[in-house]
Formats: C-alpha cells, structure tokens, sequence
C-alpha cells in the first residue's frame, strides 16, 4: 500500500511538473530525497515518461493528425510546422544521447538543482517581462526552431526543466506566451516518445506491476490537467508565478540541504 501511495504522488509530481516550467525531473530527483524514499527503479521512470506522453496525444491529437495528413493532402503550414518540429528535437536527442549518464549521476546533487531552479527561472522571468509577443507559431523561422531545440539540451540538468528552457526561448524570439507553450510542448512529444518507447522493454521484461499502472494513470491524468491549466493561464498572464516558484523551492532545497549536513 506504501509503494502503491508513492507510485500515485511520484505520477502526480511526474503530470504537473513535465509542462509546467518547475523542472520534472528535479521534483523527481528531490521529492524521495525529501521524504527518503527509494528508488523506483527504470521501469517506473519509463511509465511515467509513457503517461506524460498520452496526456500530450490526447491534448494535441488533431494536430498531430493534420501534420500526418499534410504529407498526403499538401497542407503547407501543417507541413512546415512539422518540420519545425523534426528540426528542434534533433539537438536536444543528440545532447541526451551524449550526457545520459551525467544526467543519471553528476546533475543529481541538490545544491545543483537548487542553482538551475533559481537561474532558469530568473531567465524565465526577464525574458518573459520584457521580450513583446510579437510572433505567432506559424510565423515561428528554421533558425527559431534550431534554437529552441538547443535550449531543450540544458535540460539534462534537473532543475533547468525541459518545458522552461524552451519556453523562455520561445519568449527569447519574442512568440507569444501561449505558443511558445504550445510549440514547447508539441516539440515534447517526439523526445517523450523516442526516450519512452526506446525504454520501454523494461516494462516488458520486469513485468507490469500494480504501482507502475498507478504512476502511468497519475501522470497520464494530471499531465493532461497541467497542460490545459497552463495554456488556459499564459492566455491572459505572464510566467511570473512560477518563477517565484522556482525561487522558493529552491531556497527550501538549500535549506533542508544545509540542515541535513
């Protein structure tokens, strides 16, 4: 029952934090070091990855269709948008490939994640505060698309965030809030995927356990609860409140760190 507790609120945790510009993969790191948890395990991680992966299908399945579509019918911007896409996501899965093993232990320190919480959201903020929204996605360039997909790489470090580093470059080149969010997380899904999927015989081989099913729905459900939360916010207010998240989350790092020593 204890496992199957932590399986729902590492999955709840996993949901919220892959889109919302706090880092997931520092909440996950943080979380069990907080409340002295054990390791899941990979199989675990990989459910999670694969819930957070449905709950993008699910919200931007027609888009997703249409791009497929574009190939056959000659939907131009649907076409382009797709390539936009396949051009910000190889960087990011280059940089993966070459620092997974970093990532798994060098970037784990506490201290590290608390730095990369406050540093990525005081970026978020600035840019965020004083870049106009000028652009839409459609007007969104080759260049635009290489570089949001080379900030993706910084977030090999827990506490960067995936989500935050490409949507404070999306603020960078001056999109408007809400598709910086939308092209964020449409470029999400392709690294979600191959990362999910390319793991995903762990599952098959450890076998599918009561608490895996129960941190892929977790995240399943709320990821779809925090992208439509976020979209809906930024419609009509800035990014600010997360990055005073992001502050005081990592000054309380810091803290418990330092008390603990």
């Amino acid at each position: 029952m204890v496992q199957e507790l932590q399986a729902f609120v590492l999955g709840t945790v996993q949901g919220l934090t892959e889109f919302l510009p706090v880092s997931s993969s520092a909440h996950l790191v943080l979380v069990p070091w907080l409340l002295n948890w054990h390791d899941q395990g990979l199989a675990f991680d990989v459910a999670l990855h694969l819930g957070t992966l449905l709950a993008l299908l699910i919200y931007y399945w027609r888009h997703w269709l249409a791009m497929a579509a574009s190939l056959m019918n000659g939907d131009r911007p649907k076409r382009r948008l797709l390539l936009l896409l396949v051009t910000a996501s190889i960087p990011g899965a280059i940089i993966g490939l070459l620092f997974e093993k970093q990532a798994e232990t060098v970037f784990r320190s506490p201290l590290l994640i608390a730095a990369a919480l406050a540093l990525l959201g005081l970026a978020l903020w600035f840019f965020d505060k004083f870049e106009p929204q000028r652009r839409s996605m459609d007007e969104i360039s080759y260049l635009d698309a290489l570089l949001i997909g080379l900030s993706q790489a910084f977030a090999i470090v827990p506490g960067v965030s995936r989500s935050g580093s490409t949507i404070t470059m999306g603020r960078i080149v001056r999109l408007r809030r809400e598709d910086a969010a939308n092209f964020s997380f449409l470029m999400a899904t392709p690294i979600i995927a191959g990362a999910g999927l390319v793991e995903a015989r762990q599952l098959v081989a450890n076998g599918i356990a009561r608490d895996i099913w129960i941190g892929f729905a977790s995240a399943a459900v709320f990821g779809l609860v925090a992208i439509t939360a976020l979209i809906r916010f930024v419609r009509t207010r800035s990014y600010e409140a997360f990055v005073w998240y992001r502050i005081v989350f990592a000054l309380f790092v810091i803290g418990i760190f330092f008390h603990r020593s």
